[in-house]
């Protein structure tokens, strides 16, 4: 601040007289001399904000800001919103969208430092608030992985760092933001829309209180939007043919056979039939239903495509490796087979996968390669 001095005043006068027909005359000189002080205007404020950085959109509205994680699911399975990645989770069984942004800390001077912490001051209603956990990742991590995120206090005594050694010059960092869909079902289960509002702090050169803070609400265009989802996995069991991923969704491969039941491949058993043998092999059956008030669902199969040679090649099930064996439908939808009607959610259904090889001879016998395609239907109330 500039030193102020006392005002001051110096004042000459000078006189010269003279006579004349007119009178005496008397000029007089003021000189005034004086120091101005002048105040410092106002320091600019320091403050905290969002921007957009490879993820979300951020979008300011006034003096806080809004966003959307738009639709999601538990099983992360579509496209998720851009901007959004979604993965499912191994520590816990659900799904993780993430993303990426910017916090800044504005008007910082010389020899400021800032931090930015963040808790969720408005969480999701209802069952939402279990359907979808707010998450933050700090700015030391590349917030791309599920291990780099944590659950969001909702106050803001149990606010999470996000930022720290924001100083002049090197005020931004990027950190990361997570909504964690877990895998409710049954009473616990939710779908539809709701919104949240998580709270940015910052804190000034080590102070307990905030300089200044900003929001970030979860709703902009739309407020966030949780779906039910339904998945069903084969998985190879033990003893069992390998379960492979291509070319289709799932394929196993029953090698040579014949209608003597010599030779069956590793994973298979053979057991004599009237008019020929069925290979048998183990197989899992995996469902999955997420945020859906039900407790148990339903397993078809029906084949799609039949093989070439539908009287001497059969696909056939059991829930046994002794049988009994019965033919698998050839008529999809209301047609098909049912395997069970009561699978739980994340629950394994044990089933026998049956392929009957005729020993028919003559002109109808065949010997070559034969394929078909079983589909698998999943139907939750």
């Amino acid at each position: 601040m500039p030193t102020a001095f006392p005002n001051r005043e110096n004042a000459t006068i000078q006189s010269a007289g003279r006579t004349g027909r007119y009178g005496r005359g008397v000029y007089v000189l003021l000189i005034l001399s004086l120091s101005v002080c002048l105040t410092p205007s106002a320091e600019a404020a320091v403050t905290v904000s969002l921007q957009t950085n490879g993820g979300i959109t951020i979008t300011a509205v006034g003096g806080n800001f809004a966003s959307t994680f738009g639709t999601m699911n538990a099983l992360a399975v579509g496209t998720p919103q851009s901007g959004v990645t979604a993965v499912t989770t191994t520590s816990a069984n659900g799904a993780l969208y993430y993303t990426t942004f910017d916090v800044s800390a504005n008007g910082l001077k010389n020899g400021d430092t800032a931090v930015v912490k963040a808790y969720v001051s408005t969480n999701f209603n209802g069952l939402a608030s279990s359907a979808m956990i707010l998450q933050s990742c700090p700015s030391t991590s590349t917030c791309n992985a599920e291990a780099q995120f944590s659950a969001l206090g909702t106050s803001q005594a149990s606010e999470a760092t996000l930022a720290s050694g924001l100083i002049k010059g090197a005020n931004t960092a990027k950190v990361g933001l997570a909504i964690f869909l877990p895998d409710n079902a049954g009473g616990s289960a939710f779908t539809g829309s709701a919104s949240a509002v998580v709270t940015f702090d910052l804190y000034l050169n080590g102070a307990a209180t905030t300089t200044d803070t900003t929001k970030l609400t979860l709703n902009n265009p739309a407020s966030e939007t949780v779906q039910d989802a339904v998945q069903l996995k084969l998985a190879q069991a033990t003893g069992g043919l390998a379960v492979g991923t291509s070319p289709a969704d799932f394929s196993m491969d029953f090698g040579t056979v014949n209608g003597l039941g010599i030779g069956p491949v590793s994973g298979l058993s053979a057991s004599s039939q009237t008019g020929g043998f069925t290979y048998a092999t183990p197989y899992n059956l995996q469902p999955v239903f997420t945020n859906i008030n039900a407790a148990a669902s339903t397993i078809k199969v029906c084949v799609s495509t039949n093989f070439a040679h539908p009287l001497l090649l059969v696909l056939q099930d059991s829930t046994a490796v002794s049988g009994p064996f019965s033919n698998i439908s050839t008529t999809c939808g209301a047609g098909a087979t049912t395997l069970t009607s009561s699978a739980g959610n994340r629950s394994t259904v044990s089933r026998y996968l049956g392929l009957f090889v005729s020993n028919i001879n003559g002109a109808s016998a065949f010997t070559g390669v034969d394929t078909a395609t079983l589909t698998y239907t999943l139907t939750v109330p």
